[in-house]
Order: C-alpha cells, then sequence, then structure tokens
C-alpha cells in the first residue's frame, strides 16, 4: 500500500491582530468616556451617558429559547450615576447662586420694576436686567441721565461681588437716527451700552468681566409698528452669565 502522505499544519502567526485590535478598541472606548465626562453640560451628558450604557450592555443568552438579553456593565453604570449625581449637585448649586444674585438685583431697582421700566429674568444664560432706554437717556442721546446714576451705582454694588462674566448690550427701534455723533442707530445703541459698562466700572465692577455690543434695531422685543412698541424695543440689558455658559453663547431662554 502506498503511505499517506502526512500534511504540515502552519502556525497562525497572525493571531495576535486579534487580541491587539480589541485592545485597541477599548483603549479608544476608555478615551471616549474620559472625554465625555469631562463635559459639565448635565443634558448633552446625560444623553452621552446613555448611548454609552447601550452601547457597552454586555449579551447573553437566556435560560429557554435562546432569545438574547442585555445587561448594564455595573463599573460603566457606577460611574454614569455617580457622574450625573455631582453634574445634578453642582448645577443645583448655580441655580440657587443665580436665584440669590436676581433677589438682590430686585431690591435694588423695585421702584424702576414697580414702575415696569426695569423686568429682572432668569434664563439658561444667567441673570438678565432689561432697562428702558427711556429712563437711561435723553432722546437720540447716550449719556446717562442724572437720576440713574445712584441706580446704576447700587446694582454695580451687587455685580461686583460676582465672578461671571457681564454682557452689555444696546437695543435701539427701527426709526433711522443720522447725527454727527451717531450716523446710525448701531453707534447709538453701541455707545449707549457703553455708558452703562463704563458707568458699573466707574463703581467698582472689574472691566475684565464686562463686555459690550450695539445690536441696533436687530433684535426687537416686540414689531415696531407704534410708538409703544417702538419705546419697549428701545433698551439695554446687562446679563450676568451663568457659570456654566461660555461668554458669547447664542441666546437661550
Amino acid at each position: 500500500m502506498a503511505r499517506r502522505i502526512k500534511r504540515t499544519e502552519h502556525d497562525n502567526h497572525d493571531r495576535w491582530m486579534i487580541s491587539y485590535a480589541d485592545f485597541v478598541t477599548l483603549l479608544f472606548a476608555f478615551f471616549v468616556v474620559m472625554y465625555g465626562i469631562s463635559s459639565v453640560n448635565e443634558e448633552k451628558y446625560k444623553t452621552f451617558s446613555n448611548s454609552l450604557n447601550t452601547a457597552f450592555a454586555k449579551p447573553s443568552i437566556a435560560a429557554t429559547g435562546g432569545i438574547v438579553a442585555t445587561q448594564q456593565d455595573p463599573v460603566l453604570k457606577s460611574l454614569v450615576d455617580k457622574r450625573t449625581a455631582r453634574l445634578g449637585e453642582q448645577q443645583r448649586k448655580i441655580q440657587e447662586q443665580m436665584k440669590i444674585l436676581a433677589t438682590g438685583l430686585k431690591e435694588v431697582m423695585a421702584p424702576l420694576i414697580e414702575q415696569r421700566t426695569v423686568s429682572i429674568s432668569q434664563t439658561k444664560r444667567g441673570v438678565v436686567v432689561d432697562i428702558s432706554a427711556n429712563v437711561l437717556f435723553g432722546t437720540g442721546e447716550a449719556t446717562l441721565q442724572p437720576g440713574m446714576l445712584n441706580v446704576l451705582r447700587q446694582v454695580a454694588a451687587v455685580l461686583k461681588k460676582e465672578e461671571s462674566p457681564i454682557e452689555v448690550e444696546g437695543h435701539s427701534d427701527d426709526v433711522p437716527i443720522a447725527t454727527a455723533q451717531f450716523p446710525s442707530n448701531w453707534e447709538l445703541s453701541s455707545a449707549r451700552a457703553s455708558s452703562v459698562a463704563r458707568m458699573l466700572i466707574d463703581s467698582g465692577v472689574p472691566a475684565k468681566h464686562l463686555s459690550v455690543v450695539g445690536l441696533a434695531s436687530n433684535q426687537p422685543l416686540v414689531p415696531n409698528d407704534s410708538p409703544e412698541n417702538r419705546a419697549r424695543n428701545r433698551r439695554v440689558l446687562i446679563t450676568i452669565m451663568s457659570p456654566n455658559v461660555e461668554r458669547g453663547a447664542g441666546i437661550e431662554e
């Protein structure tokens, strides 16, 4: 009989690549988790953590029927729960801080609030003080009325204790202006915001905390279709930014 030729078995030298690929995948996932938990945006973090819980769910075979079920990774779930709890507590403290600030501003501006020339609200961006330009300035002017100087000093006394950025915005109506000092509403609204900012600085608010912008008639509260509405649109906003909002971020009510 002819002798059977014995086949030579070759070792698979590429098997290490499988383990290496698994290691790289886990390393990538680790850095994704680290990046995700470094964010302090609570809503985005909750979304991210839910995605991770789904992505890292462990498959298991049910005892009957071979149905595949999922089970959350307990370590990952613990990390997510702890981080979410810390973010919730941090957000609660920020909200309480901004509420105290709003209360202090309402106290010093109570008479103007009663006259409905000032409103103070708390938004996602921070505390917003809306002051009618009619009590701050004369028609077509950017020089502060003497009667408002003491009020702004009291506002500054509250604000100089804060470390948050402060944005001062000037707004006008849509009636064109063309003077030697103010060729358009852009210059007028910018000058009015600057006048308020300078008063705050002179009263002790650090200049590095302030930013100024003139928006002319581009962000009206109401349509410019009556004298009353135009008066409402002529205003100066002082926004004390919430600590978890970057300066210059878009307005979110």
